[in-house]
């Protein structure tokens, strides 16, 4: 695969996750071709003029950063250049798309950062595939507050009593999931159709 074709792939499926997070994602970014990408970009696309910045559907004030890192190793220096432009921009989270594990320094510096920004890590080999279009990966979706609520009265049971999902799983890391969401899946059953269960993120 060509470098341009990653690029295009990796930065597709981020289009795609934000949308599924319920940001306003352009369509004719989302529906771009990989020539249309070339066209713009060309072949050896510059990583720091894929950045993009998108509103939340409902409240456009809440919007989200992606940056591309040029560096192959991502270290604090970079990782203080983003936390600027999120400053200047007045963006309290992103998603930073890297080629390679950060390097100790630069997770630290991360850590320091967490009451004041939020930065999702993902690796670009993550991207690479949507996975929640794998045919073996079942229909998830993310509960509104309203609805966990209604949820866990007309079943009548506690948050403790729900199945759990960890928060480091692909899946509920491609929704953004925090502690205390919970998330519907349905899965395809042979005798029932569709089988529904949820799960809470912890």
């Amino acid at each position: 695969m060509d470098f341009a074709t990653r690029v295009y792939r990796v930065r597709k499926t981020c289009l795609e996750m934000l949308g599924d997070r319920g940001y306003l994602v352009p369509q004719d970014e989302l529906t771009a071709t990989l020539e249309a990408f070339k066209m713009k970009y060309g072949e050896q696309p510059r990583k720091e003029e894929l950045t993009l910045l998108i509103p939340k559907m409902e409240n456009h004030r809440e919007n989200i950063f992606v940056f591309f890192p040029e560096e192959e190793k991502v270290g604090v220096t970079a990782i203080k250049t983003i936390a600027d432009r999120m400053k200047a921009e007045n963006v309290g989270r992103a998603l930073m798309v890297i080629a390679s594990k950060l390097t100790p320094f630069a997770k630290a510096t991360l850590q320091q950062m967490e009451s004041k920004y939020k930065i999702e890590i993902f690796l670009e080999q993550e991207l690479l595939v949507n996975i929640t279009k794998h045919v073996l990966v079942p229909e998830h979706r993310v509960l509104k507050d309203n609805e966990k609520k209604t949820l866990l009265a007309q079943y009548k049971v506690k948050e403790s009593q729900l199945p759990r999902i960890q928060l480091n799983d692909p899946v509920a890391r491609y929704y953004g999931m925090v502690r205390g969401q919970v998330v519907r899946i349905v899965r395809a059953s042979e005798t029932a159709g569709r089988y529904v269960t949820y799960r809470i993120a912890c």
